[in-house]
């Protein structure tokens, strides 16, 4: 039997007769390693097969949005721009203000004061933006990644005064190394260790290209980078050079930077790419119509 709804749109009897809770029930599942306490299962073991978490009652006032997974903590962010932590913290890197694990999701409470839209966890470190362009940052910070112009650990998010009057719209953890991407102007920004172990940059340095970014995705040793028009760049690595060879980049400000530190991946064949992923050492993009 079908109705229509107050919107006009067709529905069957059985959808409308659900239970409102139903309706608004969401479930999140983990698996695989779990000895930091990064499943959120409440144990420090492994899983085969997947696990329903227990998100509330976070999840339960705003739906899960984002999931970002780090080197063994997890970072979950809300619609309505709440952040919750679980796995490893005894580098800080969960933001509940100590150096301890914690085997359950919680809720970071020291972002209470913002509306967070943009996660990422990294080895040892966490980024967080909020909706009007903050970055904040917490976790190790032994290599420079948290961008404070020092080498110091921070075990709740901290705001990166460099970006105190630009706008920051997503942030990308690496290993030890962080990248971020403007608002308006596409710009992208790099810090940390060097990709090939050179030497550590601690605040954030810009890396010059006439080309404006869309995504950035972060893995151990190299970056990706995707434009508005689809193409997709990459950074560091092996046989691309160092993402933070900034000797290299300088020499090239008033050149074509992209052939110095950005390439090209090749066997697209002009084809768009609309989303891209890095993860230790490999990468994945998806693909749509142009």
């Amino acid at each position: 039997m079908m109705e229509e709804n107050q919107e006009g749109k067709e529905v069957t009897k059985a959808e409308t007769e659900q239970p409102e809770e139903l309706k608004l029930q969401q479930r999140v599942w983990s698996w695989g390693a779990g000895t930091d306490g990064q499943l959120g299962t409440g144990k420090l073991e492994d899983e085969h097969l997947p696990q329903v978490l227990h998100l509330t009652p976070l999840s339960s006032a705003a739906p899960i949005s984002t999931l970002a997974c780090g080197g063994a903590h997890v970072i979950a962010l809300s619609s309505a721009g709440k952040v919750l932590t679980w796995g490893r913290g005894t580098s800080g890197q969960l933001g509940h203000g100590e150096m301890l694990s914690s085997l359950h999701p919680k809720p970071v409470n020291f972002l209470d004061g913002y509306v967070i839209t943009n996660v990422s966890a990294g080895w040892s470190h966490s980024g967080f933006v909020s909706d009007t362009g903050s970055l904040l940052t917490c976790g190790d910070g032994s290599f420079g990644q948290l961008g404070h112009g020092d080498y110091k650990s921070h075990s709740i998010p901290v705001k990166v005064s460099y970006f105190v009057n630009r706008h920051v719209e997503r942030i990308a953890c690496g290993m030890r190394h962080s990248l971020v991407l403007l608002k308006a102007d596409g710009d992208l920004y790099v810090w940390g260790r060097g990709f090939t172990g050179t030497s550590d940059v601690l605040t954030p340095q810009h890396l010059v290209s006439p080309l404006k970014f869309s995504r950035v995705a972060l893995g151990w040793n190299h970056a990706l980078v995707l434009t508005d028009g689809g193409e997709v760049f990459i950074l560091g690595g092996d046989r691309h050079g160092v993402l933070s060879d900034l000797e290299k980049i300088n020499l090239q400000k008033h050149l074509d930077s992209t052939h110095a530190v950005l390439n090209s991946v090749s066997g697209l064949d002009g084809t768009k790419v609309v989303e891209i992923a890095a993860g230790a050492e490999h990468s994945a993009l998806l693909t749509g119509n142009i």
